[in-house]
Protein backbone atom coordinates (compact mmCIF):
# COMPACT_ATOMS: atom_id res chain seq x y z
CA UNK A 1 0.00 0.00 0.00
CA UNK A 2 1.49 3.21 -1.05
CA UNK A 3 0.40 6.72 0.20
CA UNK A 4 1.19 10.29 0.07
CA UNK A 5 0.45 12.88 3.09
CA UNK A 6 1.37 16.36 2.60
CA UNK A 7 4.34 17.73 5.34
CA UNK A 8 4.86 20.91 6.46
CA UNK A 9 8.53 21.82 7.44
CA UNK A 10 9.25 24.59 9.72
CA UNK A 11 12.88 25.94 10.38
CA UNK A 12 13.41 26.02 14.28
CA UNK A 13 16.98 27.04 15.91
CA UNK A 14 18.49 23.86 15.65
CA UNK A 15 16.10 21.41 13.93
CA UNK A 16 13.63 21.43 11.45
CA UNK A 17 10.39 20.37 12.92
CA UNK A 18 7.75 18.43 10.21
CA UNK A 19 4.48 18.16 11.00
CA UNK A 20 1.93 15.61 9.39
CA UNK A 21 -1.56 17.32 9.82
CA UNK A 22 -3.56 14.08 8.65
CA UNK A 23 -1.95 11.62 11.31
CA UNK A 24 -1.35 14.25 13.80
CA UNK A 25 2.05 13.15 14.48
CA UNK A 26 5.42 15.11 14.10
CA UNK A 27 8.99 14.64 14.13
CA UNK A 28 12.29 16.57 13.66
CA UNK A 29 15.55 16.35 11.37
CA UNK A 30 19.10 17.91 11.11
CA UNK A 31 17.99 19.16 7.56
CA UNK A 32 15.28 19.10 5.26
CA UNK A 33 16.40 16.20 3.68
CA UNK A 34 16.65 14.29 7.20
CA UNK A 35 13.09 15.96 8.40
CA UNK A 36 11.21 14.34 4.69
CA UNK A 37 12.87 10.81 5.83
CA UNK A 38 11.97 10.96 9.48
CA UNK A 39 8.57 12.00 8.06
CA UNK A 40 8.74 9.29 6.60
CA UNK A 41 9.29 7.03 9.03
CA UNK A 42 6.98 8.47 11.61
CA UNK A 43 4.26 8.29 8.75
CA UNK A 44 4.92 4.06 8.31
CA UNK A 45 5.04 3.47 11.72
CA UNK A 46 1.54 5.58 13.09
CA UNK A 47 0.14 3.68 9.74
CA UNK A 48 1.26 0.31 10.94
CA UNK A 49 0.10 0.52 14.26
CA UNK A 50 -3.14 2.42 12.98
CA UNK A 51 -3.94 -0.82 10.25
CA UNK A 52 -2.58 -3.64 13.38
CA UNK A 53 -5.29 -2.06 15.41
CA UNK A 54 -7.88 -2.26 12.91
CA UNK A 55 -8.42 1.56 12.28
CA UNK A 56 -8.73 2.75 8.75
CA UNK A 57 -6.30 5.73 7.45
CA UNK A 58 -7.23 9.27 7.00
CA UNK A 59 -7.06 10.27 3.12
CA UNK A 60 -4.79 12.71 2.63
CA UNK A 61 -5.58 16.56 2.34
CA UNK A 62 -5.15 18.50 -0.49
CA UNK A 63 -2.63 20.75 -0.69
CA UNK A 64 -4.24 23.75 -1.03
CA UNK A 65 -6.42 22.99 2.28
CA UNK A 66 -3.44 23.18 4.24
CA UNK A 67 -2.65 26.52 5.85
CA UNK A 68 1.09 27.44 6.59
CA UNK A 69 2.98 30.20 8.45
CA UNK A 70 5.16 32.36 6.50
CA UNK A 71 8.36 30.83 5.89
CA UNK A 72 7.63 26.84 6.08
CA UNK A 73 7.51 24.55 3.53
CA UNK A 74 4.55 22.49 2.23
CA UNK A 75 5.85 19.22 0.91
CA UNK A 76 4.91 15.53 -0.08
CA UNK A 77 5.78 12.59 1.53
CA UNK A 78 5.36 9.43 -0.17
CA UNK A 79 5.58 5.81 2.01
CA UNK A 80 5.10 2.01 1.35
CA UNK A 81 3.72 0.47 3.97
CA UNK A 82 4.51 -2.99 3.03
CA UNK A 83 8.10 -2.41 1.85
CA UNK A 84 8.22 -0.47 5.57
CA UNK A 85 6.94 -3.39 7.26
CA UNK A 86 9.13 -6.16 5.23
CA UNK A 87 12.13 -3.92 6.12
CA UNK A 88 11.77 -3.97 9.52
CA UNK A 89 10.43 -7.48 9.79
CA UNK A 90 11.98 -9.09 12.68
CA UNK A 91 10.33 -12.84 12.81
CA UNK A 92 12.96 -15.83 12.43
CA UNK A 93 12.69 -17.75 9.18
CA UNK A 94 13.73 -21.25 9.36
CA UNK A 95 16.22 -22.83 6.38
CA UNK A 96 17.99 -26.10 6.04
CA UNK A 97 21.49 -26.48 5.44
CA UNK A 98 23.80 -28.84 4.37
CA UNK A 99 27.40 -29.44 6.21
CA UNK A 100 29.66 -32.01 6.10
CA UNK A 101 29.17 -34.98 8.46
CA UNK A 102 32.90 -34.32 10.28
CA UNK A 103 32.77 -30.57 10.03
CA UNK A 104 28.96 -30.77 11.88
CA UNK A 105 30.74 -33.26 14.71
CA UNK A 106 33.10 -30.92 15.30
CA UNK A 107 31.02 -27.81 15.83
CA UNK A 108 28.63 -29.74 17.89
CA UNK A 109 31.69 -30.30 19.81
CA UNK A 110 32.65 -26.98 20.42
CA UNK A 111 29.03 -25.76 21.04
CA UNK A 112 28.79 -23.72 18.09
CA UNK A 113 25.77 -21.67 17.41
CA UNK A 114 24.93 -22.63 13.48
CA UNK A 115 22.41 -19.72 13.85
CA UNK A 116 24.27 -16.89 14.82
CA UNK A 117 27.37 -18.09 12.47
CA UNK A 118 24.96 -18.11 9.46
CA UNK A 119 23.63 -14.83 10.40
CA UNK A 120 26.83 -13.06 11.13
CA UNK A 121 28.30 -14.53 7.71
CA UNK A 122 25.68 -13.36 5.72
CA UNK A 123 25.56 -10.11 7.02
CA UNK A 124 29.28 -9.75 6.38
CA UNK A 125 29.08 -11.49 3.04
CA UNK A 126 25.80 -9.21 2.18
CA UNK A 127 27.40 -5.94 3.78
CA UNK A 128 24.27 -5.11 5.63
CA UNK A 129 23.64 -3.31 8.13
CA UNK A 130 23.53 -5.03 11.40
CA UNK A 131 20.48 -3.07 12.79
CA UNK A 132 18.51 -3.12 9.81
Amino acid sequence: MKLVYPVILSKGDKYILASIPDCQIDTQGMSDYDAIEMARDAISIWSLCELDAGRNLPTPSNLSDIEIEEGDILTLVDVDIEAYRRKHETRTVRKNLTIPHWLNEKAEQHQVNFSKILQDALIQHLEVDKRL
